[in-house]
């Protein structure tokens, strides 16, 4: 296993791992036990961590964050030199570790989206993955929970048994949900962003030419302008004039504010 550092990009410590080097810390951490959050991250992320204290604090608390964007991965390479060749795409990220989850015996838990996206994507898994453990899957709330429903929640999915736990509620609420309750499970836990519908097959992944030269937030503002507008329109331009900023020498902080109350979703 490579050696993996963390690297500051706006204050917000992204690993220079890829996605192989990833998968097998995701699956060393099942073996071994105990809490091991994961984020792939892409720029709306970054800003959130940017705008947020609070947050950025989470971000740098949870045990791996790797560059899921395209943009992400660029500044890692040009602001450390750190020679990142792909960026850890989510929903490969997520492919990865159930390869290896199938072929290790190790069970898997999938919590957010809604109950049929959540239907459509265990089926395709287990076309897929005809040996992969599915312990159990939970459909989102779509809102916050109190301390205790969150406490259910982590006392289902201990006991189904499953050693690694998958979320997808969307950026930044799944980052949240991995480092509230990491050590509500004590299993490893990856917020894969927009895997769930992506890998269900009810949302439409950009052609891989579009991926490949940063163009996705393109074609996904094109197909969902009205909730995507602000988050590309507004944040993609702050992102970049603040990395401009970086690359000038201006430093950004890592420590954050660690947040004054739990703030819990389902």
């Amino acid at each position: 296993m490579s050696a993996v550092a963390k690297r500051n990009i706006l204050g917000v410590l992204i690993d220079d791992a890829g996605a192989e080097t990833a998968t097998d810390m995701v699956i060393a951490a099942a073996h071994r036990g105990g809490p091991f959050s994961v984020s792939a991250i892409a720029v709306h992320g970054v800003m959130e961590g940017v705008l947020d204290p609070a947050h950025l604090y989470r971000l740098n608390s949870l045990e791996l964050v790797v560059a899921d964007g395209q943009p992400v991965r660029w500044a890692l390479n040009h602001l450390h030199s750190v020679g990142l060749r792909m960026r850890v795409y989510g929903p490969n990220l997520m492919l990865s570790v159930l390869a290896r989850a199938e072929q290790e015996k190790l069970s898997v838990y999938l919590y957010g989206s809604s109950p049929d996206i959540l239907s459509l994507l265990t089926a395709n898994l287990q076309r897929r993955f005809p040996g992969l453990i599915i312990a159990g899957a939970s459909p989102s709330t779509f809102g916050r929970i109190t301390a205790e429903a969150a406490d259910r929640i982590a006392e289902k999915i201990r006991q189904s048994g499953a050693q690694i736990v998958f979320v997808g509620l969307g950026c930044p609420r799944q980052e949240v949900w991995a480092y509230e309750f990491r050590d509500r499970l004590k299993v490893p836990i990856l917020a894969v962003g927009a895997a769930f519908p992506f890998l269900a097959g009810t949302l439409r992944q950009a052609p891989q030419w579009m991926q490949d030269r940063g163009l996705e937030w393109l074609f996904r503002l094109s197909t969902e302008p009205r909730r995507l507008w602000r988050r590309y329109l507004l944040l993609s331009p702050a992102y970049l004039f603040l990395i401009a900023c970086q690359l000038l020498g201006f430093h950004f902080h890592t420590t954050g504010k660690p947040p004054a109350n739990e703030i819990l979703y389902g």
